[in-house]
């Protein structure tokens, strides 16, 4: 309890609390886009149960990931390595090297599947014939309740031990990296549903979002390999990116007011 009555009374641990509220939001926006866009895919009236239920499961995993730290720094020991180092860079340190911890091996795991995954997608929405398959839009074969599930876990999994290795870097308290945690995640259930029904709504927006996973599980597997790309031109890129559509959706939105008031003026009886 002095712990705790210290820390709220230390400046230092408040703004550690604050940057890491921001960092883990920025962190949790690809596991929100993840969630959304599969959860759409279930029954309405499953969606929404779906979403919270994955983000619930993302703060008890992220919690019970903070009372085993000092495993979880444990993992990013190599367990193998193959020998093999790429040139070193501005830095000194090599470009790519082979000595996989569990980190990289989870993270590698967890790239190809976003990188399947989007590419499936990306396939079916594009693709307008019906195949049957479980995550064809058009097929009648919906994805199961069970099965969005399962890959909502498995990528909450990827995600939170990313999130949690970014607290450890930040400060030392666990108390801060859990009060972090769940502001995070009461934002991203927040979120979830107003996003969920954007991305439903703008059906660009999916493609986008699906580039947006696809990019991410390459920086993962990147990541995974000792190829640290940093995660601000990441973000960048998607806010920019995002940002244009944003102007594209605006632009086709008045465009179609201007038709339907021209149309409305055309069927009107004229005044005589």
């Amino acid at each position: 309890m002095d712990t705790i009555l210290a820390l709220l009374a230390d400046p230092a641990a408040w703004a550690a609390f604050l940057t890491l509220v921001v960092l883990e939001v920025v962190l949790g926006i690809d596991n929100l886009i993840f969630i959304s866009i599969l959860s759409n895919k279930l029954p309405v009236q499953q969606q929404q149960l779906a979403r919270r239920i994955g983000i619930g499961l993302a703060l008890v995993m992220r919690l019970l990931l903070l009372s085993m730290i000092a495993f979880i720094v444990s993992l990013t020991n190599p367990v193998f390595d193959l020998g093999i180092q790429g040139r070193p860079d501005g830095y000194g340190r090599p470009s790519f090297e082979t000595a996989f911890s569990w980190r990289d091996l989870i993270l590698i795991a967890g790239g190809l599947f976003l990188v399947w995954k989007a590419t499936k997608e990306i396939h079916h929405t594009m693709d307008d014939e019906p195949t049957g398959e479980a995550l064809d839009k058009q097929g009648k074969t919906a994805l199961s309740f069970g099965s969005a599930i399962a890959q909502i876990v498995a990528l909450d999994m990827v995600f939170s031990i990313d999130s949690i290795l970014t607290a450890v870097g930040m400060t030392d308290d666990v108390p801060i990296m859990m009060a972090a945690v769940i502001v995070t995640v009461a934002i991203m259930l927040v979120a979830a549903d107003p996003l969920a029904r954007f991305i439903n709504a703008n059906p660009t927006v999916v493609m986008l979002a699906l580039g947006f996973l696809l990019m991410i599980g390459a920086v993962l597997i990147a990541d995974g390999f000792g190829v640290h790309v940093p995660k601000g031109y990441i973000y960048a890129a998607m806010a920019f990116s995002a940002g244009v559509e944003t102007l594209n959706i605006v632009s086709r939105r008045s465009k179609a007011k201007k038709r339907a008031a021209r149309e409305a003026i055309e069927r009107a009886p004229s005044n005589r």
